[in-house]
């Protein structure tokens, strides 16, 4: 389920496969087609317990796409399964993480100078 938290910001509450696929699918299509309004991107995953190498694909396809437009993609709320195989994989380096969707909020903001 997709939350337009601001202008700038959707949050997607993500759970495991299929919705999974087809809610990255959704959000990859936005920024695809989005023009000027694409939003920083917040994943939150507390309902997310695995994740296969597909589903490793279009996070870091979403990832390279919103870098591209010059904004943000966070992840929250990882349980200790996906934390781990993202560190197992080196994906930690690129897929940033927060602890919970308000730390990500921030941490975007902080990051970004305020939403703009």
């Amino acid at each position: 389920m997709q939350t337009d938290w601001s202008e700038d910001i959707v949050i997607e509450n993500l759970s495991d496969e299929p919705s999974f696929s087809e809610d990255l699918s959704t959000i990859l299509d936005r920024v695809a087609h989005g023009g000027k309004s694409i939003p920083h991107v917040v994943l939150n995953m507390a309902a997310v317990t695995y994740l296969n190498s597909s589903n490793l694909s279009q996070l870091v396809k979403l990832r390279n796409a919103l870098l591209e437009k010059g904004k943000t993609l966070k992840l929250c709320s990882l349980c200790d399964e996906v934390e781990s195989l993202l560190k197992v994989t080196g994906l930690n380096k690129i897929l940033r993480s927060a602890p919970d969707p308000l730390t990500a909020l921030a941490g975007i903001q902080i990051e970004t100078g305020g939403v703009k």
